[in-house]
């Protein structure tokens, strides 16, 4: 049995949240099975102010050896760092360690340049800035990257998606669908899922008749309205509508609704193990054929190459119901 060494390096104001769901996945690995050894440390990366709540840990001391991973947890952007923990992440991430920054714990590798010409997941609240501050980062929108030996997660359930992913690298993808199982999560995400921007910043405007109007669509995927319909529903005429649309989404009401129904079916596709059929009736298409040369016309091939394509890249596969194995 190997035991692994794993520090957390954090920094002032983070959030519970993020330890403890990193240190959950861990811990109940090694409940669900003895021979997965973790050795867990917590380090500050800097002191408290006077009176302030922190998170359990010892001060860090100059030194960070012996570690065969490393994570930062920060909830807000870090823009400067001491000189003695500088050299001493460099020389963590020179030794083999292997690096990860979970919510803006990314900001403190990217200030190294640690995370230069590596993919990395920042959080959509910081994407602008990010990119800005740090061209050389392929900064995305993903909820986790790995990227050879480094590791982001863009913040909050996307920490556990990553651990899961860990686990999964190191011990199997059988031990990390127990862990996720006792932890009753759903479905296990992979990493190159997109962040749920909220629909103010997805839309980048804050038309009201706009947001009524995709909310709308959105909570009608199953039967879709007709451009008419929602026109009615928001209070304004259908040019008016069409207008709006244009401006903003630079599509008509008609394409950006079709687009939304094609991405909710893709999602399905990757996450169910529903038959294709069944799919696309959910997501509003008459037909099996009508769904899949609507799909092939946006995505570039059929639902079921797509499923087939993405389900053989993961590690994660779920199963197939008896319809699709017919």
């Amino acid at each position: 049995m190997t035991t692994q060494r794993i520090g957390f390096l954090i920094w002032p104001g983070t959030r519970p949240l993020t330890l403890a769901l990193a240190e959950e996945v861990l811990q109940l690995a090694q409940r669900v099975h003895p021979e997965v050894i973790y050795d867990l440390s917590y380090l500050q990366a800097e002191p408290a102010e006077e009176g302030a709540w922190r998170l359990p840990g010892e001060p860090w001391n100059g030194r960070l050896e012996g570690l065969h991973k490393l994570l930062l947890l920060a909830d807000e952007p870090i823009f400067a760092l001491g000189a003695p923990l500088t050299t001493a992440l460099k020389q963590v991430a020179r030794s083999g360690c292997m690096v990860g920054g979970l919510s803006a714990g990314v900001y403190p590798l990217a200030l190294l340049g640690l995370l230069d010409g590596y993919r990395a997941a920042v959080h959509w609240r910081w994407q602008d800035d990010f990119a800005e501050r740090f061209p050389k980062v392929i900064a995305t929108s993903h909820l986790f990257d790995w990227d050879r030996d480094r590791l982001t997660a863009c913040g909050g359930m996307a920490v556990t998606d990553l651990l899961l992913a860990v686990l999964a690298r190191d011990h199997g993808a059988e031990l990390a669908g127990a862990v996720s199982e006792e932890l009753v999560v759903e479905r296990i995400r992979e990493g190159g899922e997109r962040q749920r921007i909220p629909l103010q910043n997805r839309l980048g405007s804050s038309h009201p008749k706009l947001t009524q109007a995709v909310l709308l669509m959105e909570a009608n995927i199953e039967e879709p309205l007709t451009t008419d319909e929602i026109a009615q529903h928001v209070c304004v005429s259908r040019r008016q509508l069409e207008r709006i649309f244009k401006q903003y989404l630079n599509r008509v009401p008609s394409q950006y609704y079709l687009e939304l129904r094609l991405n909710k079916a893709r999602q399905m596709l990757m996450q169910t193990s529903k038959s294709i059929i069944q799919i696309g009736l959910s997501c509003g298409f008459s037909s099996g054929p009508h769904f899949s040369s609507a799909y092939r016309n946006f995505f570039g091939a059929t639902p079921r190459e797509d499923r087939n394509q993405r389900r053989s890249s993961s590690p994660f596969e779920l199963s197939s119901t008896p319809a699709e194995k017919g």
